[in-house]
């Protein structure tokens, strides 16, 4: 496996989920044994490089990898959701869209002050929500260690709202 077998494990839908969007379907790859096994080791790599404590998995992709990489890794998993899906008492962080807002919500007890998290999604678009994941760990005295990502889409510069923490990604798609 390589980073071009990887990209042919990922199927652009175009207009969805409205017309002008090309969305890049991970499913292919979750049906490829072998090119998900590639994905986790090499997002293990890089986010071991980092030393994280833990990992914080986005809703809902990003746990998909995120389970993936905490068991590779031996490192705990929390996870980060849209507000009222989890059961315990949460903390959030708001978010301002593109058209709107939107918060982020984990348990009260998810993070520990001085701890490293990676952040881990899928993709990384504009930003917003991976920030928000960052901002959220770090309003707990907590460490953002790295944020990881299977998909980069680089013209929408969701990098630039993290600048402050290194970014790890596979794919990089400039158009």
């Amino acid at each position: 496996m390589n980073l071009s077998a990887l990209q042919a494990c990922i199927r652009d839908i175009p207009d969805f989920p409205r017309p002008g969007v090309i969305f890049k379907d991970i499913t292919p790859l979750l049906g490829n044994s072998a090119g998900f096994r590639w994905t986790v080791d090499q997002l293990a790599e890089r986010i071991a490089a980092h030393r994280p404590d833990a990992l914080v998995a986005i809703e809902s992709r990003g746990f998909l990898f995120g389970a993936a990489l905490a068991a590779s890794l031996d490192l705990p998993l929390q996870i980060v959701r849209k507000p009222g899906k989890l059961p315990y008492k949460t903390i959030s962080m708001a978010y301002e869209l593109e058209y709107g807002a939107d918060t982020v919500e984990a348990h009260a007890d998810a993070f520990a002050a001085g701890d490293r998290y990676a952040i881990v999604d899928d993709l990384i678009a504009t930003g917003g929500t991976a920030a928000a994941t960052a901002a959220l760990i770090e309003s707990q005295q907590a460490v953002v260690a790295c944020c990881a990502f299977v998909i980069e889409l680089g013209f929408l510069h969701g990098r630039d709202k993290l600048a402050r923490f290194p970014v790890e990604s596979l794919l990089h798609y400039e158009d």
